[in-house]
């Protein structure tokens, strides 16, 4: 997802009954320290995934039933050990079967977020958790988007021939023609958008939308600085922050400047030349998905009670600004927080709507098929994204 980053939580009900099945699932993705202060539930970044306080010890450690499988064999993309793109491989797997909450989908789309690239690298080291020599779990993936196949028996809400996406980072295993995914989980497809666009939404989209509209509160006339905006979060972020008619100033390298003038931006910083932090401009909010300045650097940038939200950045300085953030805050008057995002269906079907009307839109930088994850992925840790990278399975008859 080029410079975009993640923070999740997932609220502690939805813990109950949780589990990861090695034989449906992907890796686990990075680890950052928990936060002394956070809910029962996960936190994940681009740079980092947080498994904080979890209900289950399976949620951790990547244990649990293995999945029944079917007779058919199907096409996914598999690792057996970290290293570089090289390492994947595509294989026959089993075709799942769905448990009782989840829906099996036929994939047609799948885009790619900075996750996928650390959990194949297992790099940072916290990217290993859950398996420290090798990756617990073989298939990476987890936005997705294809055609319901078939039901568990408590399924409500979907059912066969269901066009649906969503984030299935807790099951991961989207790099396949086939994966299954609780139904909490996914929304149905808007018939205006491809599968395509609405794969590259889910992870991307929900930072952007719970930064700017939520916690961000953003309003017109403001003052917006969006840090990574060239990257999937930021190419969403742009877009909203515009949306709800504040000023927006884009920061990432030099050969996405144009591209985020594209999206709306008002002013464009080269990071690699100007260090926004010090440029003497102040703002109403900043939103770092690339966290690597120090938190005293940051509240600089704020204006008076402005506020200042990470969602991506190694993990040492996530933890700085979780630890310190707080205090420096209450000695300014100013925010300066983690921002964790709360995966929500209701979210992705407004981010849907608001793509299927044009008011935004999710920009495609690359289609790589199915056979071709290993060059996505590497396009991706390469960090020359603009928006987002898709791989494509073309297996839904549309």
């Amino acid at each position: 997802m080029g410079l975009q980053a993640v923070a999740f939580v997932e609220a502690s009900d939805g813990l109950a009954d949780a589990s990861v099945q090695p034989g449906r699932s992907g890796t686990l993705g990075g680890v950052t320290p928990v936060l002394p202060n956070a809910r029962r539930g996960r936190l994940r970044t681009s740079t980092a995934t947080v498994y904080a306080l979890c209900e289950r010890r399976e949620l951790l450690l990547g244990v649990g039933p293995e999945a029944t499988r079917e007779g058919e064999a199907v096409r996914a993309i598999v690792y057996t050990h970290y290293g570089p793109a090289d390492v994947l491989q595509l294989k026959d797997v089993g075709k799942p079967t769905p448990g009782n909450d989840e829906v099996l989908v036929r994939l047609d789309a799948v885009s790619l977020n900075r996750s996928d690239w650390e959990g194949l690298t297992g790099e940072p080291f916290y990217a290993r958790i859950g398996g420290l020599r090798r990756p617990r779990h073989q298939v990476l993936g987890s936005d997705i988007a294809g055609r319901v196949e078939a039901v568990g028996k408590d399924v409500q809400r979907f059912q066969p021939g269901d066009d649906v996406f969503g984030d299935i980072l807790w099951h991961m295993g989207g790099f396949a023609e086939y994966v299954c995914a609780r139904e909490k989980y996914l929304a149905k497809k808007p018939a205006g958008l491809t599968f395509e666009q609405v794969a590259a939404i889910p992870q991307a989209g929900a930072i952007a939308l719970q930064g700017i509209r939520d916690k961000g509160q953003v309003r017109k006339g403001q003052q917006v600085l969006i840090n990574g905006a060239g990257g999937g979060g930021g190419m969403f972020a742009v877009q909203l922050a515009k949306l709800y008619g504040a000023e927006v100033t884009g920061v990432d390298r030099g050969d996405k400047l144009n591209f985020m003038r594209s999206l709306g931006a008002d002013h464009v910083i080269d990071y690699t030349r100007e260090d926004f932090a010090s440029t003497g401009k102040h703002y109403d909010l900043i939103l770092d998905l690339v966290a690597r300045r120090s938190v005293f650097d940051c509240q600089r940038a704020l204006k008076p009670r402005g506020a200042y939200y990470a969602v991506g950045g190694p993990g040492a300085t996530l933890l700085q600004i979780a630890l310190v953030g707080p205090v420096v805050g209450l000695l300014t008057g100013k925010k300066l927080r983690v921002l964790v995002v709360k995966p929500s269906v209701t979210d992705l079907l407004h981010l849907a709507n608001l793509c299927e009307a044009g008011t935004i839109v999710p920009v495609i930088d690359w289609r790589f098929p199915l056979n071709e994850t290993p060059a996505a992925l590497r396009y991706v840790g390469e960090g020359h994204v603009k928006g987002k990278v898709v791989v494509t399975v073309g297996h839904v008859d549309t």
